[in-house]
């Protein structure tokens, strides 16, 4: 740092007289004054930098120095202290305390990670804590958190694996002598899990190469400023530090009736099957719960899916009876009105659930080979000890609750699932992770916006999906100012298969949908778009970015569409609900 001012020093042009009448110069040159200008830059960094408040003051008058004697760099100097002065308030927490890091983030999820490296690109000293306690059967994985040990990747991967499957009527139609001989579940798993192994191996390289220290220890606080840090051998560490990130992620949760631990497994488990699930019953009505049933009855297993009340609670009503449909006609057993109350073990191995009808409350029994709940999630909370740092929870999911994922205790934080009130979703736990950390440490003001958040459902028929239901857009804006355009198509590559089973059209007529929900009392602004077909996530995915910046229906009907793809729909629709015509697409 002193070497700066050895820089600073010699820049300073010779010749020009200062204020006390010391220093006799020559005229400042162009080439000096520039010499000035990076002086002053070098200097203004220096006091951002360095802890010593000494030397602060030095490189201070310095600066005050090479303003005086570099009238080029006057403007220079004065932008670039105001920058350093920026940059000081937003770094001064690193280093500037006596604990041991600056950072010490709980979670090595997919939010956890990224706040981790981000603090760790801008300067700070991070440490990040993840432990996996096994599920109730057994299953426990790596680093990454749940999208890529027991989420967003297996589960598209499997979806993958049975669409593949449905396309071996495609390709006999389309002149290839095709001929399935079964799915082997062993092989698609034990692919799926090494492929995780790497991406698991590959996080903690890139902590490493980030300077990220990584310890496999679960956290917990002692106060504010102080967690243990328990490994699995039982040795606890206590560390310090400035500032926290609370990233922990849920849990599935299960049923609370007599045999569901011992008897059913979660998405946790499911992934990691070592032997074919069979006939399988799926509890609940989640996204979760209809894509991993959708998943298992393409690879041929006999598969039911027991329903309390709605699916897809939260999404558009429309569009959930629609998947609902779907899945049922191409083989899903659907139990409406169903809760299992108890589940057994048989001699044979089986297990024998009783289920109780929800409307009559009549039960019966039902035996399958795999019971997967999927009946919400809970927030890994409880044994982080929040208490003792002052955090405050919301009792009822033991989700945080957080202004811009600032927790009650201001130099603690939080984001991902672990929030209360937001999307549980993989991109959004990144972004948030990230732009959080950059209001932090680098002087960022971008806060992250939960609305217009693009999601995808990967159920045998997709669904893609941004902004409002139709239930939401009428409640918000009332029936007459909400405008629904809707089209009914078949994709050109289903158009060639013909093939039926049971009856039912394996690619079946006008079973794709499209749908926008315009605002009439704001220039028909767009506020929720509804596509229902395959490659949802990607036709969703572009009209985000549309739809973020604030996108008209006269926007879509401007912008020329892709053709022959499914997406350009979006660009061609015309037809309202409303008008009662039928939105029944015919021809190209």
């Amino acid at each position: 740092s002193y070497i700066l001012l050895v820089i600073a020093k010699y820049s300073i042009p010779t010749g020009v007289t200062s204020p006390g009448g010391t220093h006799q110069h020559p005229a400042i040159s162009a080439t000096t004054s520039n010499l000035g200008n990076w002086a002053a830059a070098a200097v203004c960094l220096a006091v951002a930098l360095t802890p010593n408040s000494t030397v602060k003051r030095h490189f201070r008058s310095a600066l005050r120095l090479l303003g005086t004697f570099t009238g080029g760099a006057k403007q220079t100097v004065k932008s670039s202290t105001a920058a350093a002065t920026s940059f000081t308030m937003a770094s001064s927490s690193m280093g500037n305390h006596s604990y041991e890091y600056d950072l010490v983030v709980l979670g090595g999820g997919s939010g956890g990670l990224a706040a981790a490296k981000e603090a760790a690109k801008l300067g700070a000293k991070v440490i990040c804590l993840d432990f996996v306690k096994p599920s109730p059967a057994g299953t426990t994985w790596g680093l990454g958190g749940t999208c890529v040990n027991v989420g967003c990747i297996p589960k598209k991967l499997m979806h993958q694996a049975g669409i593949l499957g449905e396309s071996f009527s495609d390709a006999k139609e389309f002149g290839w002598n095709v001929k399935s001989e079964g799915h082997d579940w062993n092989k698609m798993v034990t692919a799926i899990q090494d492929h995780i192994g790497s991406l698991n191996f590959g996080y903690r390289t890139t902590l490493r190469d980030k300077n990220v220290e990584y310890m496999n220890a679960y956290g917990a606080f002692v106060d504010a400023h102080t967690i243990t840090a328990t490994k699995k051998s039982g040795k606890v560490q206590t560390i310090t530090a400035d500032k926290f990130i609370i990233a922990v992620g849920g849990r599935p949760s299960y049923l609370d009736v007599p045999g569901a631990r011992e008897c059913c497994i979660t998405s946790d488990d499911v992934f990691s099957l070592p032997a074919p699930p069979g006939k399988t019953l799926c509890v609940g009505a989640s996204y979760i719960s209809l894509e991993t049933a959708g998943f298992l009855a393409a690879l041929g297993y006999d598969t039911s899916v027991a329903i309390r009340s709605v699916p897809l609670r939260g999404f558009d009503t429309e569009i959930a009876d629609k998947i609902v449909g779907f899945m049922e006609r191409h083989g899903t057993n659907f139990m409406r009105d169903s809760q299992p109350s108890k589940f057994e073990k048989t001699p044979e191995g089986k297990i024998k659930v009783t289920v109780k009808n929800t409307v009559f409350g009549s039960e019966f029994d039902a035996e399958f080979d795999t019971v997967v709940l999927a009946v919400g999630r809970f927030a890994v909370t409880e044994g982080l000890n929040l208490a003792a740092a002052g955090v405050e929870r919301n009792p009822k999911n033991g989700k945080i609750p957080c202004v811009d994922e600032v927790t009650n205790v201001p130099h603690i934080y939080a984001v991902g699932d672990v929030l209360d009130t937001r999307q549980e979703l993989t991109p959004v736990a990144i972004k948030a992770g990230m732009r959080l950390v950059q209001r932090i440490y680098n002087g960022g003001t971008l806060k992250m916006d939960y609305d217009l958040v693009p999601t995808t459902v990967f159920t045998p028929l997709e669904y893609g999906c941004i902004g409002m239901s139709e239930e939401l857009a009428v409640e918000t804006f009332g029936a007459d100012n909400v405008e629904v355009y809707q089209s009914y198509f078949k994709p050109l590559e289903w158009a060639l298969n013909h093939e039926e089973h049971d009856g039912v059209a394996h690619r079946e007529d006008n079973a794709c949908y499209a749908k926008l929900i315009t605002n009439l009392a704001d220039d028909e602004r767009v506020v929720g778009f509804h596509y229902v077909g395959p490659g949802a996530g990607e036709v969703t995915q572009g009209y985000a970015v549309a739809m973020k910046m604030g996108a008209k229906k006269s926007d879509f009907d401007g912008t020329v569409g892709i053709h022959p793809t499914v997406s350009e729909e979006f660009t061609l629709l015309s037809v309202t609900k409303r008008s009662g015509v039928d939105a029944a697409k015919k021809g190209c």
